[in-house]
């Protein structure tokens, strides 16, 4: 399959670029970045084109990755897709409902295949949990605890804008949403609450009346950072397995399932239209933290 790649930043670098290039599967046509001579640099690092335009690299490709902020990913996406390419995207899909819906649809209107990187989920050890977490009845509860900084000496992404003025609603709320959908299913009511240093608090009641918590922050203090993910019911209380992060091995089985499905195969759990009911939990968190008011949503 024919890629091209879009974004040139720290997760380009280390995720979609050397993931796609490994790919036995895969041909990295080329590279588009908002700096063309960044684009020019990580092209060639791996044997690409830079590309001047976004449209002239859609023309050219099967399959579009791409590593850009929300805001940014959202319109090439749809171009993208509306040209009838397939979609390897990140998370968020976009910053609102309404777009990553309009995303989901060309997508479904034009049949391609879509993934989207909730990094996590495409990792073995939690994808066997997930499974085994959804067979599993009674579950009344849980809670995911994604709390650290990106503004630590050393981390590549602190530097980034859009996680800047986002936070850790957009940036890790996606990973944490995306674990508990698949257990205790669609959300229908959102309470959210921001404290200091990035901290945000959501509370969802699922269709299934079990009721989710979320603590969510990129900007923490060091001392309180933590990750843990815990489901509770008649099962008892259950913890999602710490793993190792090396993302560069789950985009690549993220690129297996997107091969698959453009040829024919089973419709990857983590495609556009999941990215875009994780999209709306975000949009309502967003909304309630600002209004004081629980948001409903209509899905």
């Amino acid at each position: 399959m024919r890629f091209g790649l879009f974004g040139t930043g720290p997760w380009a670098h280390l995720t979609h670029a050397p993931g796609l290039a490994a790919h036995p599967d895969v041909e990295l046509v080329g590279v588009w970045g908002r700096n063309p001579d960044k684009a020019a640099a990580l092209a060639d690092e791996y044997g690409a084109r830079a590309y001047p335009t976004v449209d002239g690299l859609i023309a050219d490709v099967d399959a579009v990755a791409v590593a850009l902020p929300p805001d940014v990913q959202a319109p090439i996406a749809l171009a993208a897709a509306r040209a009838g390419r397939h979609l390897l995207l990140d998370k968020p899909v976009a910053f609102t409902e309404a777009e990553a819906d309009e995303i989901a649809a060309a997508v479904a209107d034009g049949h391609l295949a879509s993934t989207v990187f909730f990094t996590r989920r495409f990792i073995p050890e939690i994808q066997e949990f997930i499974e085994q977490a959804r067979r599993t009845d009674g579950w009344v509860e849980a809670r995911v605890d994604h709390v650290g900084s990106i503004y630590e000496e050393g981390n590549p992404f602190g530097a980034s804008p859009w996680r800047r003025e986002s936070g850790g609603l957009w940036d890790v709320g996606p990973h944490a949403v995306a674990l508990v959908l698949p257990v205790l299913g669609p959300v229908a009511e959102v309470t959210a609450m921001t404290g200091p240093r990035d901290m945000t608090h959501l509370l969802l009641r699922h269709a299934s009346e079990a009721i989710s918590t979320l603590t969510l922050s990129v900007g923490a203090p060091p001392a309180a950072a933590r990750q843990e993910a815990v489901f509770a019911g008649k099962a008892g209380v259950v913890t999602v397995p710490v793993t190792r992060w090396e993302p560069v091995e789950p985009f690549g089985r993220m690129v297996d399932e997107l091969i698959a499905a453009a040829g024919g195969g089973p419709r990857p759990q983590l495609d556009v239209r999941f990215g875009a009911e994780v999209t709306a939990v975000l949009a309502a968190a967003e909304e309630a933290a600002t209004t004081g008011r629980t948001v409903r949503l209509a899905r």
